[in-house]
């Protein structure tokens, strides 16, 4: 029992003495009157979000290939209009960072260079508040093989809604949305009225299944739904994805 005592004693001794060291550490010492005192929030505020505005600014840049509203006139660019602001913000970190090197990410890269991150986000805001205008569908009938008298947007739309079961390619609108319009959350981009020439260019880059970018995660994604597709497939793909847009904007537009 004397033992007992003796650990109980002890115990409460030391947790006075942690006591102790803590009220220590805790005591605020006195300042004079006349001290400079430099004070800092605990935790500095960083931006996180894009500034579309600040974007509207940088965009400039980026008119001559893709216009100024992320809506391009020469084909072999792609609409950035209305893509999600996460998703350019990240693209353009790769093309910053040589991950994406591929098609004319050479083109891009000097472009890119300058960028703050900050900057990105700024684009990716004001690009995301863009319209996205849309293009139109290949409707010239396949002549041969297994999708012979189906029309060419036909097999891109069976595609982009239902997938093949059969095959493992799940359905395009699953991550991009039925209408096309992308996913911020994942930060998957818009697709609906893309170039068609982009689109088959990124399918197929795809589908070679090599990437060199560090977090190859989301190339993964694409890589493994890209890889059955067949080249006429790709290009059926690409052609219907051109011709998505919001029907229910244009009629609005007309009213």
């Amino acid at each position: 029992m004397r033992h007992a005592r003796v650990l109980g004693y002890a115990g409460l001794a030391a947790a006075f003495a942690v006591a102790a060291v803590a009220f220590a550490q805790s005591t605020v010492t006195p300042v004079a009157p006349d001290a400079q005192v430099e004070t800092k929030p605990l935790v500095e505020a960083k931006p996180v979000w894009g500034d579309a505005k600040k974007g509207a600014t940088l965009a400039g840049t980026c008119a001559a290939c893709h216009g100024l509203d992320g809506n391009p006139t020469d084909p072999q660019y792609p609409r950035l209009a209305g893509m999600p602001e996460r998703y350019i913000a990240h693209q353009l970190a790769l093309f910053k960072s040589g991950e994406r090197n591929t098609g004319m990410a050479a083109v891009m890269k000097p472009f890119a260079d300058p960028l703050s991150a900050q900057d990105m986000r700024d684009l990716g805001a004001h690009f995301a508040t863009q319209k996205a205008g849309a293009g139109v569908a290949d409707d010239t009938p396949i002549a041969t093989g297994p999708n012979a008298g189906m029309k060419f947007y036909e097999v891109g739309e069976r595609l982009f809604r239902q997938g093949d079961v059969a095959r493992g390619i799940p359905a395009c609108m699953a991550c991009h949305g039925p209408s096309g319009a992308g996913n911020p959350g994942p930060a998957y981009p818009a697709i609906a009225g893309q170039q068609s020439a982009y689109v088959q260019r990124r399918l197929e880059e795809y589908r070679t299944g090599t990437t060199t970018a560090k977090e190859p995660h989301l190339f993964n994604v694409m890589a493994a739904v890209a890889k059955p597709l067949t080249d006429e497939e790709i290009q059926s793909l690409a052609s219907y994805v051109q011709g998505l847009h919001h029907r229910s904007d244009d009629v609005a537009a007309q009213q």
